[in-house]
């Protein structure tokens, strides 16, 4: 007989990833006795973790809110997800890359200051435009400072965009090593 396991859930676990457990597991919030904990960012430094929990699980990258020495203490292992989200932080890396050196908040800005009829819009558009000009990415240079998964993927989408990278990490691995371009 398959033992019946009950997860304890800090936050909103992805319904996807939850759909990967067996069907015979009990998973949610307010699970007593759990077996397991899945959690995202909760601070569970504070938290009494009960004497039941065999293991804990992050749903993401780090572990700094999880007390893993006290859990280590008790012989309770903790994983995490590692580069999990890495794509999603990039393309957050990038879109800021992007708004800052094209300067497209304070244009967003005066597009939504303009007023009058479409000539006056026009003429103040044709005027104001060059305050926004910006720069472009190829040729410049951007400094990567840790190259585990998400500096890795943001060095290769700098690269593509023509930029020269220069990256740095002490504690590179040689799995991060193979993944740089």
């Amino acid at each position: 007989m398959v033992q019946a396991r009950k997860i304890l859930t800090l936050n909103a676990i992805s319904a996807k990833g939850l759909s990967r457990l067996p069907a015979h597991y009990t998973v949610g919030g307010d699970v007593v006795d759990a077996d397991g904990i899945l959690v995202r960012s909760a601070n569970m430094h504070e938290m009494e973790i009960p004497p039941s929990v065999q293991a804990i699980a992050r749903a993401g990258a780090g572990t700094n809110n999880i007390p893993v020495k006290k859990l280590s203490e008790r012989g309770v292992p903790v994983f995490n997800a590692p580069g999990a989200n890495a794509n999603a932080v990039k393309e957050l890396v990038i879109a800021g890359m992007l708004m800052a050196a094209r300067n497209i908040v304070p244009a967003i800005r005066f597009v939504e200051g303009l007023t009058g009829t479409d000539e006056e819009m026009h003429k103040a558009t044709e005027a104001g435009k060059k305050a926004f000009a910006g720069s472009e990415l190829p040729g410049r240079t951007l400094g990567v400072i840790g190259l585990g998964a998400i500096g890795s993927y943001v060095a290769e989408a700098a690269i593509k965009l023509g930029m020269n990278v220069v990256g740095f990490d002490p504690a590179i691995t040689v799995d991060a090593a193979w993944r740089l371009p």
